[in-house]
């Protein structure tokens, strides 16, 4: 299964054209700006128009608009997933999406949104890096609660945004960690997306 992972377009998903072909495309979250409605409503018209046999997309802190909100139900087809502490097993391989609201995070509940990862989870999409890894620019922003989460499961990738910064790969023993922000530092649309190849074992 080829899978193309991008992350933090911030309503400059019209711009990315002559995406690589896949099976399987990931976005994991900052579709927004400012997180309005409109801004979300745009992106998931571009996004379920994509030629993709499935689409994937978990929310990141700029698109708080999603946050308990149904109206995303409107945009899902039977091939389009929004995981939102929630999984979608596609031809045999698991995928988990965990999103970053920041209400959650004041709230105290990324514990125990983490302790809902399934142990057999192959691919874990998150917003937020985990603590300590493709998470710093000047200051450390991956979440340790992610990392404990992360290093107990072993997921086969995990699969990120959030700190432009930091884009990039990192692989340890068990896990390959992608950070796709599409995006700089500056918000400059230069960084390329990642294309991967998953085999179901």
């Amino acid at each position: 299964m080829r899978i193309l992972h991008i992350s933090d377009t911030h309503n400059q998903h019209w711009r990315l054209l002559n995406l690589p072909a896949a099976d399987v495309i990931i976005h994991s979250g900052d579709a927004a700006f400012s997180g309005k409605t409109k801004e979300i409503a745009d992106f998931l018209v571009w996004f379920g128009r994509l030629d993709y046999k499935y689409k994937v997309f978990v929310a990141g802190n700029h698109d708080d608009c999603l946050h308990r909100a149904e109206f995303i139900q409107n945009y899902l087809r039977p091939n389009f997933f929004y995981l939102c502490n929630s999984g979608i097993t596609i031809e045999g391989i698991k995928f988990w999406g965990v999103p970053y609201f920041t209400i959650d995070d004041i709230n105290g509940l990324f514990p125990y949104f983490m302790a809902q990862i399934p142990s057999d989870t192959d691919i874990l999409i998150t917003h937020r890096p985990p603590f300590g890894i493709l998470d710093t620019t000047d200051n450390s922003y991956g979440c340790p609660d992610l990392l404990q989460a992360v290093l107990k499961v072993q997921p086969r990738y995990h699969l990120f945004g959030h700190v432009h910064g930091a884009y990039g790969i990192k692989k340890s023993k068990n896990t390959t960690f992608v950070n796709a922000s599409m995006l700089t530092e500056k918000h400059e649309l230069t960084n390329k997306p990642f294309l991967f190849e998953v085999i179901n074992t």
